[in-house]
C-alpha cells in the first residue's frame, strides 16, 4: 500500500473498517493527502473488495500504469525482462518482484500473458509492481524486434539452449543492455521467438535436478546480468 502511495495519482480510493483506519492512520493520511477519496465500510464489504481469505483490514482502489512499449524502450534500460505469454500469476508476479530487486527498468507482459493486475499477481509483486515499468506489450515475437531494435540484445532462456549462462557471464557477453524474455513452464518460448532471440540461452545444472521452475530460473538469470552490469560499470 505504502509502495502505491509513494507515487502520486495512483491511488483513487482507500477502503477499511473504522478499527483498521485508525490502526493504520498514517496510510490513511498520506491517502487523504494525495487526494484519494478515504471510506468506511464494514467487514463484509470489506470482503467482497477483497480475493483473500484473511485480509488485511484495508483495500485501496488503484489507477493501473501500463507504460507502452516504446515509452519503456525509450528511457534506456539496461536490464528488461519479458514474460512471453505466461499465465500462472504467482510466477509472474515473482519475476517482476525479482526484475525489480535486480534492477531492471521495466517488465513486459507479452501477448496472451496473465493480467499484470491479477490480485494474486499484485501480492506476489510485494509492491515492486510500483517501481518497474509495466507494459502489456504485443505478441513476443514484436516485442523481441522492438527490443532489439532500442539496442537490447535479447536473451531467450530455454532449457535447450545453444549458449550456456556460466559461458556468457565468463565472456562478458551480459555486459550490455540486455532484455530476458522467459517462457511458460508449460510451454516454454516458440519456435518464433527463439529464432528471434539474439542467443538462446540455458542455466546450467551441477546437480541431478532436471530443470528449474520459472521463477528461480528468471532469478538466476536476471542476477547474472546484473551483476555483470554493475562490474561493467564500476
Amino acid at each position: 500500500m505504502s509502495e502505491a502511495l509513494a507515487t502520486p495519482g495512483t491511488v483513487i480510493e482507500l477502503f477499511g473498517t473504522p478499527e483498521t483506519l485508525h490502526r493504520y492512520a498514517t496510510l490513511s493520511r498520506a491517502a487523504s493527502d494525495t487526494g484519494a477519496e478515504v471510506s468506511e465500510v464494514d467487514e463484509d464489504a470489506l470482503a467482497a473488495l477483497t480475493e483473500t481469505v484473511q485480509p488485511q483490514g484495508i483495500v485501496a482502489l488503484c489507477h493501473q500504469a501500463d507504460v507502452p512499449l516504446a515509452e519503456a524502450l525509450s528511457r534506456g534500460p539496461r536490464l528488461v525482462a519479458a514474460l512471453a505469454e505466461i499465465r500462472d500469476p504467482g510466477n509472474a508476479g515473482t519475476v517482476l518482484r525479482t526484475a525489480d530487486a535486480a534492477g531492471a527498468g521495466a517488465v513486459v507482459f507479452a501477448g496472451d500473458a496473465v493480467d499484470p493486475y491479477n490480485g494474486k499477481c499484485v501480492r506476489s509483486t510485494a509492491g515492486s509492481l510500483f517501481h518497474v515499468d509495466v507494459v502489456r506489450g504485443p505478441d513476443p515475437v514484436t516485442v523481441v524486434t522492438e527490443a532489439q531494435a532500442a539496442g537490447l540484445t535479447v536473451l531467450a532462456a530455454t532449457g535447450y539452449g545453444d549458449a550456456d549462462l556460466d559461458g556468457l557471464a565468463d565472456s562478458g557477453a551480459l555486459s550490455t543492455r540486455t532484455m530476458w524474455i522467459f517462457g511458460s513452464e508449460a510451454h516454454g518460448l516458440s519456435d518464433a521467438v527463439l529464432a528471434a532471440a539474439d542467443h538462446r540461452v540455458k542455466v546450467p545444472m551441477y546437480g541431478r535436478a532436471e530443470s528449474l521452475n520459472l521463477a528461480a530460473a528468471a532469478a538466476v538469470c536476471l542476477y547474472a546480468s546484473a551483476r555483470a552490469l554493475r562490474d561493467f560499470e564500476e
